[in-house]
This record gives C-alpha cells, sequence and structure tokens, in this order.
C-alpha cells in the first residue's frame, strides 16, 4: 500500500473488530465507537482470526481473554505470528487485572490493556492513540519500501548499463545483452524459476560479458579467427570480468560474478576457465550459456555472418550433453518461438536500444 492509499485510508473510516463472546460487552463497546469507527463483531476467537485473515482487515482489534474454544491470549499470539496482520494492534479489554494477567497479554503481542468495567473516554483515547500509531508506522513502512525499490531499480539500471557498455565494444548496437538476457529469463521461467529469481538471472545476465573491457581491441575486434596466443587472452574474459564485479553478499552483483564466470563453462568439462562439469556449473551459468551461444549464431559478427534458424537448430542440438545442460535444453523447443521475437524485436538493424527494459511483445515492429 503507497503512502497516498494510506491517506486515502485515513480519510475512510477506519476499521475496529470486537471481539468478546458477551453481548452485552460487543453492543457497549459497538455504541461507543460506532460513530467514528466501523465496527465489526465476532464472539469467539476463531471468528476473529477469519475476520483479521480476510481481504478487508481490521485496523485495531479489540479483545477479551475469556472466550470459549480459543482464548484471547491465543488469538492475539496468532495474530501476531501471521506476517501479514502481526502489525494490527490487538487491545486487551478484559475483567481480568491483575498484573500478571497484565503481563501475560502484553507478552502476547498486545499494545494496550484496558480493564473491565470500561470507561468510554479512556476507550476512546487508546483507540485513538493506537490507531494513529499504526497509522505512522504504515506510513514509515511504506516510505522505506518505496525508497528501497527506487534504489534496487537504479542499482539494476547500473548493472544493465555496465553490461552493454563492456558489449559495445565488439557489437556496435549492444542489442545482444537485452536479447540474451530475455532468452535466459524464458529458460529460467520454463524450468520453474519463480519471477523474483527469474528477474535476478534477467539482470544479472547482462554483465556476463563485462570482462570484455580487459580484451585489447588487436584481439577483440579481429576480422578473422584467433590463433592460439590469441585465444588464450580471450579465454581471460570470465575471470577479469570476476574480477571487476568482485565478491559480494549482495545476490544481484553475487549472480552476476558467478554468471560472468561460469557462462563459457562446458556440460561436458570442456569449457573455461575452470573446466567445470554437469552441475557443479551453477544454474545461471548454465542457462547464459544456452542464450549466449544461440544468439551469437544468430547474429552477424566481424569474423562470421548470421546462421539461418534451422542451421542454429542443429547446432544446438549438436551442443546438448556436451556444451548445454540436457535438462535445460529440454526446454529449448518450448520457448524457441518466443525467443525467435524476441530476437525479430531487439535486431540489430534496429540500432542501439536504450529501452532494456521493454517487454518483448512491446518493441519495435511488433503489435
Amino acid at each position: 500500500m503507497s503512502e497516498t492509499d494510506c491517506t486515502h485510508r485515513r480519510k475512510e473510516r477506519q476499521t475496529i473488530l470486537v471481539a468478546d463472546d458477551t453481548p452485552e460487552n460487543i453492543d457497549l463497546l459497538s455504541g461507543l465507537l460506532r460513530r467514528d469507527y466501523r465496527v465489526k463483531v465476532a464472539t469467539s476467537g476463531e471468528r476473529a482470526l477469519n475476520i483479521v485473515a480476510s481481504d478487508d482487515p481490521p485496523d485495531l482489534v479489540l479483545l477479551d481473554i475469556m472466550m470459549p474454544g480459543m482464548n484471547g491470549y491465543d488469538v492475539c499470539r496468532r495474530i501476531k505470528a501471521n506476517p501479514d496482520r502481526c502489525r494490527i494492534p490487538v487491545i486487551f479489554v478484559t475483567a481480568m487485572t491483575s498484573i500478571e494477567d497484565e503481563r501475560i497479554g502484553l507478552e502476547a503481542g498486545a499494545v494496550d490493556y484496558i480493564t473491565k468495567p470500561i470507561s468510554p473516554p479512556i476507550v476512546g483515547a487508546r483507540v485513538r492513540t493506537h490507531l494513529a500509531l499504526y497509522d505512522q508506522a504504515r506510513m514509515l513502512e511504506n516510505r522505506v519500501r518505496e525508497r528501497t525499490a527506487e534504489l534496487s531499480a537504479s542499482r539494476e539500471q547500473i548493472v544493465r548499463r555496465l553490461g552493454r557498455a563492456a558489449e559495445f565494444r565488439d557489437n556496435e548496437t549492444g542489442n545482444h545483452v537485452i536479447r540474451m538476457s530475455h532468452y535466459s529469463r524464458l529458460i529460467g521461467e520454463a524450468i520453474g524459476l519463480g519471477p523474483d529469481t527469474a528477474g535476478l538471472l534477467f539482470t544479472a545476465a547482462s554483465m556476463h560479458d563485462v570482462g570484455k573491457i580487459g580484451i585489447p581491441d588487436s584481439i577483440l575486434l579481429k576480422p578473422a579467427s584467433l590463433d592460439a596466443a590469441e585465444w588464450a587472452v580471450m579465454r581471460r574474459h570470465p575471470e577479469i570480468g570476476a574480477e571487476i564485479i568482485g565478491k559480494h553478499t549482495d545476490p544481484l552483483l553475487d549472480a552476476a560474478r558467478t554468471i560472468a564466470l561460469t557462462h563459457h563453462e562446458r556440460f561436458d568439462g570442456s569449457g573455461y576457465p575452470s573446466g567445470l562439469t554437469g552441475e557443479d556449473i551453477p544454474l545461471f551459468g548454465r542457462i547464459v550459456a544456452i542464450a549466449d551461444v544461440f544468439d551469437a549464431l544468430m547474429s552477424q559478427r566481424p569474423y562470421k555472418p548470421a546462421l539461418p534458424i534451422e542451421e542454429t537448430r542443429v547446432v544446438m542440438s549438436r551442443s546438448t550433453g556436451t556444451h548445454f545442460d540436457p535438462r535445460l535444453m529440454a526446454t529449448f523447443p518450448h520457448v524457441l518461438p518466443e525467443m525467435l521475437r524476441i530476437h525479430e524485436t531487439y535486431a540489430d538493424m534496429h540500432g542501439p536500444m536504450t529501452d532494456v527494459d521493454l517487454p518483448p511483445d512491446k518493441g519495435p515492429g511488433m503489435p
């Protein structure tokens, strides 16, 4: 919920849940509060929990302790154990007046404790105070959440731009990074990665070749095949990339480093720089290997023409089990139509494309 939504909620009548098994107590509290608030009632702990867990939860709960079945302490503990509802303030309203009763209630998670018989001014004042504190806490949380999202978006853009900057060195449009990032996400989603992990893969994949920054132009831009010594230099770019990114606990930068370091490993152990085999190669590295090679085959480079799709499919198929993970390649036929659409959407002939977040069905030439 945004700060605007919170403001809107404050302008509306806030909702109080009164949970008590005695009709007289419910009538008394409801009559006291209805002028200023929406009031919901529950005559059992189970019913109170259902209301709290609903799509229209209360802003505050007035809770009796002595109820049949589940008592108020247990209801409060259950509310506080629910991560989506734990911040809703709970005030005990009870005839249990000992210091020990209050201690148990506050330890269960209640923010306040009102004893019966109630004093209407005290109830009104306590309700107003805790609603105001709850509103303030929600507003602060939303501000932190929005600022965190802004910082995260800025960080992701920096990572993607760095990846594209490296790609511009040997691909004048830099669109390869955009295409293979989309391919990687498609493959990840096809094997069951959730939205957050697939999004992390999409962003981190753009840094796969950042190590090319450290490769001399005479090698990187050579319009002919590289000799053995030149290949030895070129094969250092994964380690250079990992060194540029560095080691981090941040999930995005850690994933980017892993991809930079391992996307040239091969499933049969013949890749570089470490000769890893099978599932010893991190999953993100295995996925990006497929996306990277597919786009390289389908794209023109100074030293080679683009391959037609049928030839590309043959090469990819022949490389299954040697270069590529067979389990991942089992998804390839299913995602290929979308990969081809992405390839056309972000084709190099469109020139440099800066809309790295543009969905593939909204690119140039797409309906």
